[in-house]
């Protein structure tokens, strides 16, 4: 089953991302989209939601018609592109789906800036639960000091501010992530955007830096940049042996099926493994049966038990039967059940499942593991956790993943934009939901603040201290 790609899926995360920033100043957007084309592409999408969306039953259907119909009017009033696609994006948020999204097109005359200030540098990262500056200028430590806690944001709380200029733009399953992308992009804007910040220094005392975004008038980063564990380079598949014998394996994309091509080669070398790490956290999906290769070499069975199937069935007949069915109609009436599923868009149909059933000619390497999970373990990845479940000898730690996986239809849009809709869902083969939840670690590990800035890999070194002690 093949997957949203790692790189469609950030890629998805920063479509939705750069659009949420304040735009002050007189730069002239362009305004290419006619109004009929607009109302067009908003209906395009509110019909595709409506046909093919696998959780409209989590959807109030009141309140997502009444927005589209408010949207009409107000599509048609937009001045520019960028108005337009911002009113896409917050209609296509309401859904909470993370592969339900709204890609816009590049357009003439926007010009956005995360993190440059001219003379200031600001990178925000969500650490504990707080917006962290985690880097600026070497120059700018006392004023704006690596580890400092951004507490208010144009005379609102930092949390205030998120609330109301970035959540309510980004499509995603889960709370965490919207906030973790919220964060990370909550000082962008236009060139002359002016943001007045109040930050809390790591020593505790409180101050007020006031920034403009402009060109950057300096080069030396404070981290230097490759500083901290997740901005490492990595490779498709990185592998090395850790101390008393414990391996290590990224598995860093599913979207290549170069890895598994990989994993044969390193194979000879993972024999010699006492225990292993698999690490996830880097992953965004690609393809399930890409993992699934590498995965049957890892455990003791035959089987795997992945994720189960099941998607929305659309039947235009039953669908006017059940405009006639009230509830009570449907009690002892399968028939009659069925007319009314489907007149309210949520008659379901489950693909047939069985485990997946192999053969392997090689040996196989089944050791205490640990999966090391995140937020950004995604798609095809939480495919491969779904399928590694219950496996006596491993665990998962770290943090919640990504908690979205599914099939998206694709779709142009006006203006040269995109969108898509996810149409399939996927749950534990038992029936649980783990999409908008996330799928759970058997052990939390979340770096501190300290232990981020000072780039430690906590939930590595965690992950290694439980398994030498398994294997001692």
């Amino acid at each position: 089953m093949i997957k949203c790609s790692r790189t469609f899926l950030l890629s998805c995360l920063c479509a939705c991302l750069n659009l949420v920033f304040y735009f002050q100043g007189n730069a002239q957007i362009a305004n290419t989209i006619s109004a009929a084309d607009k109302v067009y592409g908003l209906s395009k999408f509110w019909q595709e939601v409506n046909y093919n969306f696998v959780y409209l039953d989590k959807v109030d259907r009141k309140a997502w018609d009444s927005t589209y119909r408010a949207l009409i009017s107000q599509v048609q009033e937009t001045k520019n592109d960028y108005e337009y696609y911002r009113l896409l994006e917050k209609f296509c948020a309401m859904l909470n789906d993370g592969h339900t999204n709204i890609f816009r097109p590049q357009i003439k005359g926007l010009s956005i800036m995360q993190n440059a200030f001219g003379d200031h540098l600001v990178v925000v990262k969500r650490v504990e639960g707080k917006p962290i500056i985690v880097r600026s200028w070497k120059k700018d430590q006392a004023v704006l000091p690596v580890g400092s806690e951004i507490l208010e944001v144009n005379g609102s709380s930092a949390e205030q501010h998120i609330r109301e200029h970035l959540l309510p733009y980004i499509s995603s399953s889960t709370e965490y992530v919207k906030w973790k992308g919220a964060t990370h992009w909550m000082l962008a804007g236009a060139p002359g955007t002016a943001f007045n910040i109040k930050i809390k220094r790591p020593d505790g005392r409180q101050a007020v830096v006031n920034l403009v975004h402009a060109t950057v008038s300096d080069s030396i980063y404070y981290p230097q940049l490759g500083a901290y564990y997740d901005e490492q380079k990595r490779e498709l598949l990185e592998f090395k042996m850790l101390k008393s014998g414990v391996a290590y394996l990224g598995l860093n994309a599913f979207s290549n099926r170069k890895i598994d091509t990989l994993f044969d080669v390193i194979l000879p070398q993972l024999y010699q493994a006492k225990a292993l790490i698999v690490d996830l956290r880097f992953n965004g999906g690609g393809s399930t049966n890409i993992g699934t290769y590498i995965l049957k070499y890892l455990v003791p069975g035959a089987v795997l038990a992945g994720a189960r199937y099941a998607t929305r069935e659309h039947l235009p007949a039953f669908k006017a039967w059940g405009s006639y069915v009230t509830e009570k109609d449907t009690i002892g009436n399968a028939w009659n059940k069925k007319s009314l599923e489907v007149f309210k868009g949520v008659y379901t149909y489950h693909f047939p499942y069985e485990p997946d059933s192999f053969v392997l000619s090689k040996p196989r390497i089944v050791v205490p593991t640990v999966i090391l999970t995140g937020n950004n373990t995604a798609s095809a990845a939480e495919d491969f956790l779904i399928a590694a479940d219950n496996q006596q000898h491993m665990i998962r730690m770290g943090e919640p993943s990504f908690g979205s996986t599914g099939q998206p239809l694709v779709f142009d849009m006006p203006g040269g934009g995109s969108a898509r809709v996810c149409t399939k869902k996927d749950t534990y083969p038992d029936g649980r939901e783990f999409v908008g939840y996330g799928i759970q670690p058997h052990i939390t590990v979340i770096p501190s603040v300290e232990d981020y800035l000072l780039g430690k890999d906590v939930v590595k070194d965690a992950a290694l201290a439980y398994l030498l002690k398994k294997i001692q």
